[in-house]
């Protein structure tokens, strides 16, 4: 076990990602933060906890236990945008969510501490994610990568509006079997308390898109949830009150693809 991130094995054929959920700043970076940074705003509070139960299911989960603001795990190594032409942020972010700084004037990582940073945080959990993948496919023939992320409902510099409540991002269709991607998208139209979008703002990030192949059966799902559908959004408390319902939407996707086509 690394201490970069940690990994549960389980005995299904999932294997849950959860790649900005850690919160740890080494003192070196944090000091060279913006207050307002310090507190990982950005970080998809709680995932972690909202996923529990998958153990339950048989999965494998997988958390980083640094912040994003350390290294982004779900972008590319080469910092290519996802996104083209859309505002984000990078593999070692400079801009907060919010439009403001991550770092004092001049406080900014320079290349080489970036790569620096890629090989002491990025690859190792890159490398687990990706044995981890291998493993389950050998025992099982097949394997679901599932990409557990929120954000806050609202932010401008990322998208107009509120975000819709469930974002599920298949790559447009490119990182999971057309069938697959039907019976999560049943899954969410029989539901009326959430609203979902399918390959809306959220596509899926590097991980979904660089892991998946779905020819060789090997099926990659994101999931971006909006916050505020189980925590509150200003203190980032987390609401159980709100969280249970929306786990157990969750557990009925996760469910869904364990089941055999």
């Amino acid at each position: 076990m690394s201490e970069t991130y940690s990994l549960q094995r389980g005995t299904a054929p999932l294997l849950v990602s959860l790649p900005h959920d850690g919160t740890a700043l080494p003192d070196d970076i944090a000091a060279r933060l913006v207050p307002e940074a310090r507190r990982v705003p950005d970080t998809d509070w709680h995932v972690s906890r909202l996923y529990a139960f998958a153990r339950e299911l048989g999965a494998s989960v997988i958390a980083p236990t640094y912040s994003r603001y350390v290294v982004d795990l779900n972008r590319p190594p080469d910092d290519v945008s996802l996104y083209p032409g859309q505002n984000t942020t990078g593999l070692c972010p400079t801009v907060q969510f919010s439009g403001e700084p991550v770092y004092l004037a001049g406080q900014e990582p320079s290349p080489e501490e970036i790569a620096q940073r890629i090989e002491r945080y990025w690859r190792p959990y890159h490398a687990a994610l990706a044995e981890e993948i291998v493993r389950i496919k050998s025992i099982h023939g097949r394997a679901v990568l599932w990409e557990g992320h929120s954000i806050r409902s609202v932010v401008p510099f990322l998208f107009d509006g509120r975000l819709p409540d469930f974002n599920l991002g298949t790559a447009a269709g490119a990182s999971c079997s057309p069938a697959l991607q039907r019976r999560l998208e049943a899954v969410l139209a029989a539901q009326k308390n959430y609203t979902f979008v399918v390959n809306g703002r959220f596509k899926g990030g590097y991980i979904t898109r660089h892991y998946a192949d779905p020819a060789h059966g090997v099926d990659a799902v994101q999931l971006e949830l909006a916050q505020l559908n189980y925590m509150d959004e200003d203190s980032f408390a987390y609401r159980e009150d709100l969280a249970a319902p929306t786990q157990a939407l969750i557990r009925r996707l996760l469910e869904t693809t364990l089941a055999t086509e």
